[in-house]
């Protein structure tokens, strides 16, 4: 350091404080900014847990809806089945022939190339109920 009258250089002694301020400045300051930007870091990974949370929040809110919207078309479809199966029990009430005559075009419409049997058991009323027999195991 050069000397003038006796004093340090003013540029030298503005240097000098410089240093020191910014070497303060880090030693300070440093450990500040550390915890700081770690504190960012806590923010956002927090922030990003939080929407991560309402996203699986939201996604079982939807799946719940759907459930429920499932089920209640399935009890429709059950509605509309039962009423369709009352409709036909109705309409076969007393109507015997008819179903004699759907059994004998089921028994017309067989495959012919496998050996049917039809079986006759009779009930208390006398009427005879006709049980066939679809496939006879052949023994050899």
């Amino acid at each position: 350091m050069k000397q003038q009258n006796g004093f340090i250089d003013p540029a030298v002694a503005a240097i000098a404080v410089g240093v020191v301020v910014i070497g303060g400045l880090i030693f300070i300051g440093g450990p500040q900014y550390n915890v700081w930007q770690q504190s960012l870091a806590g923010k956002a990974e927090l922030q990003k847990a939080e929407f991560t949370r309402q996203v699986k929040v939201l996604e079982a809110k939807a799946l719940k809806d759907a459930s429920i919207l499932q089920a209640e078309a399935e009890v429709e479809r059950a509605k509309g089945a039962a009423s369709a199966n009352k409709i036909l029990g109705e309409s076969l009430k007393g109507n015997s022939e008819y179903l004699q005559y759907l059994y004998i075009q089921n028994l017309e419409n067989a495959d012919n190339s496998k050996e049917k049997t039809v079986i006759y058991v009779p009930t208390e009323k006398g009427i005879p109920i006709p049980i066939t027999e679809s496939q006879r195991l052949k023994q050899n």
